[in-house]
């Protein structure tokens, strides 16, 4: 984690690198400006707001957030950190200007929590803690436990789909209520009834986690 009182800026050769380096008491990181531009252009185009907006939230100009995002300048630790935390990420992921697998759980729909009404049966979500009451009952927000090997759904690709199934009972008095697909950026519930076999068939995403909620042993998730 970088330190905002033992880090400076300085540009490798020149005011036009697009490569800069950020140094540490602990050594050197070298950053890809442009990189890193294109990924914070990637998460403020994904939530949907403007650069003023996104400008406005971590006190800065819009013309600052332009110039980021066309690679001719790099954001300094305070901004890095709050954009960390308008993005649901970390300053490391802006740094390398990627996301890969392991971020499946720090994207922007990382806080999403879940709430099942054990009455009708209603599936409830929301990015931050929340006040749900469903038939007359206050909700409380579902922990979700890593699924062990042998309770994990089969997950299969079939030709630019992946074939979603299981042999967890479906009866009515035990079975899965849902299974939703989460990423960093969106979430798909998959509703599903008693005395019906899981099977799905949704498109093929490169990463994310599925959800899903079982009647007798709670909410489950595994990576994709």
């Amino acid at each position: 984690m970088l330190n905002k009182s033992s880090t400076k800026r300085g540009l490798t050769t020149g005011s036009k690198s697009p490569i800069i380096k950020l140094y540490q008491t602990k050594g050197l990181i070298w950053v890809d400006q442009v990189k890193t531009g294109k990924l914070i252009r990637q998460l403020r185009t994904q939530m949907g707001i403007t650069q003023k907006e996104l400008a406005d939230r971590i006190c800065v100009s819009d013309k600052a957030v332009s110039k980021w995002e066309c690679g001719n300048g790099c954001p300094d630790i305070a901004s890095l950190s709050a954009l960390s935390e308008v993005f649901g990420t970390d300053i490391g992921v802006l740094l390398s200007g990627g996301i890969d697998k392991k971020e499946t759980e720090k994207g922007n729909m990382k806080k999403l929590k879940f709430y099942v009404c054990s009455t009708c049966g209603n599936i409830i979500t929301a990015t931050s803690d929340a006040d749900i009451t469903c038939c007359g009952r206050r909700l409380e927000a579902l922990e979700a436990k890593k699924a062990a090997e042998s309770e994990k759904l089969s997950v299969q690709d079939i030709g630019g789909e992946l074939f979603i199934s299981s042999d967890h009972p479906m009866t009515k008095e035990h079975y899965i209520t849902f299974v939703a697909y989460v990423s960093d950026a969106s979430a798909t519930v998959f509703k599903q009834y008693p005395e019906w076999g899981l099977q799905i068939t949704m498109p093929l995403y490169r990463w994310g986690k599925l959800v899903w909620y079982c009647t007798e042993h709670g909410l489950f998730y595994q990576d994709l």
